[in-house]
């Protein structure tokens, strides 16, 4: 499958209720726009998508990556955007474990299960991507999202692959819960 546009998403937050906010907090996404090949018909089997995730995948995590520094990720989430003549199991199937693993890698690791949303959407949707703690999905401080908008995409044939990542938690975070210094072998938490 080849990638025909990938787009790029930076929201970076400095002052967060007139407090400044060191370092700042940027979240980013990273979208591919890919033709559907089932789109319009039903098939059974669904892994040649889940197959091609992992390229498609390592193009656009390497991506997010990148737009993070210097900064290294702390959070992450997936989606898709699966265009009116699809099937919202076509965009799940490219974001199972073979697509979760590479994002693992482009953090430099992760051992939490990273949160996704799907959806079926004409051209113009917004999304918003869940983003947690790479490590432990408790860490409270690190519940958050980014929502972008796709002006002109999906189109009814294709789908878009996203992923997304965070520097840290939440600004100002202060309503307790595990703390991200607190995760070193908590097993059973992710």
């Amino acid at each position: 499958m080849q990638i025909k546009r990938t787009l790029t998403f930076i929201d970076e937050t400095g002052v967060e209720a007139g407090q400044p906010i060191d370092p700042p907090l940027r979240k980013v996404a990273v979208v591919a726009i890919l033709d559907n090949p089932f789109a319009g018909r039903f098939e059974r089997d669904l892994s040649r998508l889940t197959d091609a995730s992992a390229e498609i995948g390592r193009h656009i995590c390497g991506l997010a990556v990148s737009l993070l520094a210097p900064h290294k990720p702390q959070s992450y989430g997936k989606a898709a955007i699966i265009g009116m003549n699809g099937e919202q199991e076509h965009g799940v199937a490219m974001l199972t474990t073979v697509f979760g693993n590479v994002m693992r890698e482009a953090a430099g690791g992760g051992k939490a299960w990273i949160s996704s949303l799907t959806k079926r959407a004409a051209p113009g949707a917004s999304i918003d991507i869940p983003l947690a703690h790479k490590d432990a999905l408790y860490v409270r401080s690190h519940y958050d999202g980014i929502t972008i908008t796709l002006p002109d995409a999906p189109l009814p044939d294709e789908f878009a692959i996203i992923c997304a990542y965070a520097n840290r938690g939440r600004p100002n975070h202060r309503v307790g819960g595990l703390a991200a210094k607190d995760i070193k072998g908590l097993d059973g938490l992710t």
